[in-house]
């Protein structure tokens, strides 16, 4: 888990750009949103890891309260019990989590298996609760040669299907060897504007969707089974 604190200073083209105050009544704001970014790369200069830098970065000048998870030593899912630390880190991070983003290369056309082992870690439910169920996802690509589209398309899937409110921006970068400097901080671009438009618009969403996913999330069917339940139980008492 990396800490912010830890990260360089954020650009001072940042200073221009509005705060949480300016998005919501201040009032509204009980707690800062809680944002869990993942990335889907364990080399040493991870341009995923460089993009998902700069994204916690510009959430953390707008008001956010930010985590990445670091996929290091994750064991792949099945392989071990479901107290391995990495895994029950990683689930406690979903569950405290109010937003998400998502940041993989491109390998092969798709998701690398990093990005993809990360999630499957998480299960649809847990018990009573869904880990993923109505949070809020923003998700990116990097690409080693031209822009695609791929990532960012298979994300989405996947946040469908753990029922996350995925927001409607993304951000693909192409040729990312280009985009970062020797720090690993990402050069000013349209690609960058590009990144705080995505983060803004997440934690715009985040706030709005506060206090109201439960009731966006409650399903007919999932109430019709419920009651079921309770009638055979009932059944089976007498």
């Amino acid at each position: 888990m990396e800490k912010i604190a830890d990260l360089p200073n954020i650009d001072a083209a940042l200073l221009e750009l509005p705060t949480a105050a300016l998005f919501v009544s201040p009032s509204a704001i009980t707690h800062p949103p809680r944002i869990l970014l993942l990335y889907g790369s364990l080399r040493e200069r991870s341009f995923s890891r460089f993009l998902t830098e700069e994204a916690a970065r510009i959430l953390v000048h707008l008001g956010a309260e930010v985590t990445i998870f670091d996929p290091r030593d994750l064991p792949m899912t099945g392989s071990v019990p479901e107290d391995h630390p990495k895994v029950v880190e990683l689930r406690e991070l979903f569950l405290w989590s109010e937003g998400q983003v998502w940041c993989s290369p491109e390998r092969h056309g798709a998701v690398t298996a990093v990005m993809k082992n990360q999630i499957d870690a998480i299960p649809l439910e847990m018990g009573a609760i869904r880990p993923s169920q109505g949070r809020t996802l923003a998700v990116m690509q990097v690409c080693g040669g031209s822009q695609s589209f791929n990532v960012v398309n298979a994300l989405r899937l996947l946040g469908r299907w753990m029922r996350m409110f995925t927001i409607p921006n993304q951000s693909s970068v192409p040729m990312a060897y280009k985009q970062f400097d020797e720090q690993g901080r990402m050069r000013p671009s349209a690609y960058y504007d590009r990144v705080v438009d995505v983060m803004e618009e997440l934690f715009k969403m985040t706030l709005l969707l506060r206090g109201s996913s439960a009731y966006l999330t409650d399903r007919y069917s999932e109430r019709n089974e419920r009651a079921r339940r309770a009638i055979d139980r009932q059944i089976s008492q007498l």
